[in-house]
């Protein structure tokens, strides 16, 4: 259940491990050997409590022993086995370098290497002035006052990129609209983010023309400006330098001359094998006539890992075969989806509903579904977005929640954005479409896809 459990770069490296630990379990191709089988097994231990051993279970004839795992037609070399990372300079680092070509008095540099130290990965400090006085003052042994620190942190905020260092969201358009031209467009709105940010934020446009006696043109115009700068000023500089988390699909679904195809990802099927020295080892044991305590203990070492390394190959296998009857029943239950790609076709699936059909627990459905990825015509998916609850539509059909929330989806996107559809509205659209669901369903919906209420979404 552990190695089900795991997706498939921790399942190497738990391969990894367990090889390391174990000397009789060997990776590769084996060479074929052929093995006497004729040698006598009537060995009887009579001078140890050890017990009897059977050493021909540990000795194959076989050119292709039934334990050794294949993929399933995939090559071993055409896989990935080595990740790329990203490498370069941090955030912080990018700042500091700035900051060096500041010139600054001693105590001034000492507060603004704290400053650029507090701004988070965003490019904000969000943390009060008279906090980081009191900081300044225990961990740095520097005796500062509150307009020393906002000194410095004007000259914390002329660093690049634009707007670093703001405290608030305000500020931090503010400190990108001073470096801009300053042309009619950029001064309306500094003035709107300076003088009325609740009501930009709130779109209330009626009282932005009021405030400001302006056209519904200007206005546009100002608004456009605002959307076009970063309210993340920090996200461009340190999402380039953060690791890269790449994800491996466990399985692969092809169209296949109009059927679907799946595969197991090659990676997730090793080519492990007992060692052959050690089975050597019991070999020669066998046909040793002088038999000492010594030899028997390190028969009993031998057969000891030999058992552990066959445990761990059948539990291997068997967690290849739950992965694949498992994600083939997922396959074959969504079948109109994996062959259109259309999730309004996606059909209401739960983990009981698997389990039932491939004779398995929910638990183990949900440790597949959990973990996996799966690469399809339509890109990689993890398997649990398959899975969805049923509802039922104005005929008694079971749907999937699912195509209900892309039917939302589309037809808010669809929408008159200078009059979006209210909650109200959009429950009676579904209704309309032969789905009866409660407004409160709608919000729920809608909040689960973060699209924002009608007046949030509306444009001039």
């Amino acid at each position: 259940m552990k190695l089900i459990q795991l997706p498939t770069q921790a399942f190497e490296q738990r391969i990894s491990q367990e090889m390391n630990e174990n000397p009789a379990l060997e990776g590769g191709k084996e060479e074929p050997e052929n093995f006497d089988q004729d040698i006598n097994d009537d060995y009887q231990d009579t001078t140890d409590q050890a017990p009897e051993i059977n050493i021909d279970e540990y000795l194959s004839d076989d050119e292709t022993p039934s334990y050794k795992l294949n993929a399933n037609n995939y090559s071993a070399d055409d896989q990935q086995t080595h990740i790329p990372y990203a490498a370069g300079q941090s955030f912080t680092q990018h700042l500091m370098q700035q900051l060096n070509t500041y010139r600054l008095e001693e105590s001034e540099k000492e507060i603004a290497k704290f400053l650029v130290g507090s701004v988070d990965e965003s490019g904000y400090i969000r943390r009060e002035i008279a906090d980081i006085v009191d900081d300044l003052a225990f961990t740095q042994n520097v005796y500062t006052t509150d307009t020393a620190v906002e000194n410095v942190l004007e000259k914390v905020q002329e660093l690049d990129p634009a707007g670093v260092g703001a405290r608030d969201l305000q500020e931090c358009l503010l400190l990108q609209l001073k470096r801009k031209q300053q042309n009619p467009k950029v001064v309306l709105a500094s003035g709107i983010i300076k003088e009325t940010f609740d009501h930009f934020s709130k779109k209330h446009y009626k009282k932005l023309l009021q405030k400001f006696s302006i056209s519904e043109d200007e206005l546009r115009e100002a608004i456009a400006e605002i959307e076009s700068l970063n309210p993340k000023p920090g996200g461009s500089i340190s999402s380039n330098t953060r690791m890269i988390e790449h994800v491996v699909p466990d399985f692969a679904i092809t169209i296949v001359e109009g059927s679907l195809e799946l595969t197991l990802n090659g990676r997730n099927a090793p080519e492990l094998h007992v060692s052959r020295e050690y089975a050597n080892m019991l070999k020669g044991y066998k046909e040793s006539n002088d038999k000492s305590k010594s030899q028997k203990e390190a028969v009993l070492f031998i057969k000891q890992k030999l058992d552990a390394a066959k445990w761990f190959i059948d539990a291997i296998k068997q967690r290849q075969q739950t992965l694949f009857v498992t994600m083939n029943a997922i396959m074959h239950q969504q079948e109109a989806y994996f062959l259109s790609g259309d999730q309004r076709k996606l059909r209401p699936m739960i983990l009981k509903d698997i389990a039932d059909k491939i004779g398995m627990d929910i638990s183990t459905v949900s440790r597949v579904a959990n973990s996996k990825y799966v690469d399809t015509p339509y890109g990689t998916k993890l398997i649990k977005e398959f899975f969805s609850e049923s509802m039922k539509n104005d005929q008694g059909e079971d749907v999937s929640t699912k195509e209900i929330k892309k039917i939302l989806e589309i037809t808010i996107g669809e929408e008159d954005k200078r009059k979006p559809l209210t909650d109200d509205k959009l429950a009676q659209i579904l209704k309309e479409k032969g789905y009866p669901i409660a407004r409160r369903t709608v919000a729920k919906y809608r909040e689960q896809l973060e699209l924002s209420v009608a007046r949030l979404r509306k444009e001039l």
